[in-house]
């Protein structure tokens, strides 16, 4: 189960709309202008850390950053209690300025902003129309009283506009009213709200499953007594999470009933309008094709039931399976706040934000939406109901020929796309080797499409002492080069003899280059390939389309690899496909699927083993083995690499490519 150029300050694009007397870009970049562009090269930041601050105040705070970084980059946040943030600072080679009250910098540029967009608390969309139009007015997006404590005019005021419980009306009404002054060369998809867990909330452990199941064999129905949580003032949360979260078979449900003193008082199957009131968070969950919910890896999902007053039994009933963890507390675990990432650059460039699942009635007004921009303009952000959304979104964007960019945790995006680096379009030499019946096995770390992976975890992992002890490929966006110049020349600077950078899915940016138009795809492939030899990179790990079913992958066809071949500098493409079952070569081009083995470094080695049985050592065998980068380092690559002998020579993806091509061709 899987569950995401440099631009100096005096060629720095200018934007502007709604009457402010400079034209919009009106299309997707041409080789010659960004896809992403920049504003100007950061030469003095006012830095604060907001991590700890309340997501109104990081909202007021991230979109004056987009007004007053559009003109000239000189804010900075960090955003992580972690401090992500911060290890790029030193990068952007300005004079940084701290500051330990951040919100005293709202008075010292105040004056940049023409006053505020009132978002409404009752309307969570609310958020996005007034992001939307705090880059459209030159304004801040904030409560009223945020304004009237900070000094803001009000300049739109958005309470009681919109129906909170109609979605689809409350964007009908920004694209009708709204899209028109927006720039046509960005969209973006950013959740208005975020849950942030509430402190020191005592959690009572309820039931476990310590074994590694991953068929639904532990399949049953299991009651739950929650009587000692009947004390509670405000309910009973119940919380379903991953016991074992490094592989991705979390807990899953089927049904819920619940019974107060032997009277059902609530039963729903996940996904239908009966679970609706009984969902207190289901945002870091998603939903299964057997009407199940599930969690994995870090993710949950939590219930809240109310008992009639006086009941002094409380039962749940749950069919549950796989690796679950569930737990009860009767404190409130999480509250809901504005979700403030990645508006920096959205407000900069104008662009029009939005959040609409990619089904039903949302997902039709999110097909008109994509619908009115041309071939490659990029979707900046992602999608909600995590991996089915994202397959959806993905493939809806595809069917328009708009490409996805996982941006929406990205921070600090206005100053990172002006911060000059020197990016390097050189290839790497291919080592030599020597073609022998041996298993070649290449190692690809995924989820490098993902900007804001390429800018947090993947910073984190791949500073671990183990890094280069082990032939491994590191998959990033080439769009870095526009939008993190510093962040790419930092990888290409630092890699060892043993790191290979490669293209994240699918190029440049994420896509289904299968559900693209016929008459889009060159489009896609030769934007790539402008970017694949701007930085030196001849191979993809890429995606494509579901196939009607529903549970795998379509491979990569004449067309799409023929487009690819045409139009890019690709040697090899690793599609994903988990088994490890396909091997190709559509109109001359080596594709190979990728290999999913699930655990650790010695799990990961015996189902490598058991792959492998029916070799018999008369010719080479390929394997494309994929690395989970949210729950492997590399020190755990370097670990499977001293569990690995004979047969298995691990080697980096050119030299592999460059041997599956004399396999294929003998």
């Amino acid at each position: 189960m899987v569950s995401r150029r440099t631009f100096l300050r005096a060629n720095a694009v200018v934007l502007a709309a709604g009457g402010l007397g400079v034209s919009l870009p009106a299309q997707a970049a041409t080789a010659a202008t960004p896809l992403l562009p920049g504003f100007g090269r950061p030469s003095r930041l006012d830095f604060a850390d907001v991590s700890t601050l309340h997501g109104d105040d990081q909202l007021l705070l991230t979109t004056l950053q987009g007004v007053v970084n559009r003109r000239d980059p000189r804010l900075y946040f960090n955003y992580n209690p972690e401090g992500y943030d911060t290890a790029w600072l030193d990068s952007t080679g300005a004079r940084v300025t701290r500051h330990d009250r951040p919100l005293d910098l709202i008075a010292r540029y105040r004056g940049e902003a023409r006053g505020a967009i009132l978002h409404d608390p009752a309307v969570p969309d609310s958020v996005n129309v007034a992001t939307t139009l705090a880059g459209l007015e030159n304004a801040v997006a904030a409560t009223a009283e945020q304004a009237a404590e900070h000094g803001f005019k009000v300049i739109t005021d958005l309470r009681g506009r919109f129906d909170p419980d109609d979605v689809p009306a409350t964007y009908r009404w920004q694209l009708d009213h709204l899209f028109p002054r927006c720039t046509k060369a960005l969209l973006s998809g950013l959740p208005p709200t975020r849950t942030v867990k509430v402190d020191n909330v005592q959690w009572r452990e309820v039931a476990r499953e310590s074994e590694r199941i991953r068929d639904s064999s532990n399949r049953q129905v299991r009651t739950f007594d929650l009587s000692q949580e009947l004390s509670g003032q405000d309910g009973v949360y119940l919380r379903f999470q991953d016991s074992l979260g490094d592989d991705g078979w979390g807990a899953s449900v089927g049904s819920v009933t619940v019974k107060a003193d032997g009277t059902t008082i609530a039963s729903f199957t996940p996904g239908t309008d009966a679970e609706t009131p009984y969902l207190f968070d289901g945002l870091n969950s998603a939903l299964g094709g057997d009407s199940n919910r599930f969690a994995d890896g870090g993710n949950y999902f939590i219930y809240r039931f109310t008992a009639p007053a006086g009941t002094r039994q409380l039962l749940v009933e749950v069919d549950l399976w796989n690796q679950f963890l569930v737990t009860a507390t009767t404190t409130a675990p999480t509250r809901v706040e504005p979700f403030p990432y990645f508006r920096d650059y959205t407000v900069a460039m104008r662009a029009m934000v939005f959040w609409l699942p990619p089904s039903g009635a949302t997902g039709a007004l999110l097909d008109e939406i994509l619908g009115k921009v041309k071939p490659t303009t990029p979707y900046a952000g992602w999608f909600s109901n995590d991996v089915a959304g994202e397959w959806g979104g993905v493939d809806r964007a595809s069917q328009h020929a708009v490409e996805v960019v996982p941006a929406d945790y990205y921070m600090n995006a206005t100053v990172h796309a002006g911060v000059p680096a020197k990016i390097s379009d050189r290839v790497r030499p291919v080592p030599r080797a020597t073609l022998r019946n041996r298993v070649y096995l290449t190692l690809t770390v995924g989820e490098g499409d993902n900007i804001q992976y390429c800018q947090r975890r993947m910073r984190q992992i791949w500073d671990d002492p183990a890094r280069g002890r082990v032939p491994t490929n590191w998959t990033v966006s080439p769009l870095l080069a526009d939008i993190g110049p510093a962040l790419l020349a930092y990888y290409q600077r630092t890699a060892t003899e043993h790191d290979l950078l490669i293209a994240g899915p699918s190029g440049a940016g994420y896509t289904y280059p299968g559900s693209w138009p016929q008459n889009a795809l060159d489009a896609y492939t030769a934007l790539t390939g402008r970017f694949l030899r701007r930085t030196g990179m001849n191979l993809v790990y890429a995606y494509n389309h579901r196939n009607a079913a529903g549970d795998g992958w379509v491979a990569f066809d004449e067309r799409i690899a023929a487009s690819y071949r045409k139009n890019t500098p690709l040697r090899g493409i690793i599609q994903s496909w988990e088994t490890g079952d396909l091997q190709a070569a559509p109109a001359g081009l080596p594709v190979i699927g990728n290999f999913s083995p699930q655990g650790k470094a010695q799990e990961y080695r015996d189902t490598l083993v058991k792959h492998i049985e029916g070799w018999d050592g008369a010719r080479p065998l390929f394997i494309a083995g994929a690395v989970n980068a949210w729950n492997w380092a590399p020190s755990d690559i370097a670990e499977l690499g001293t569990l690995l002998g004979d047969p298995f020579e691990i080697v980096r993806g050119d030299t592999f490519f460059k041997l599956l091509a004399q396999s294929m061709n003998p």
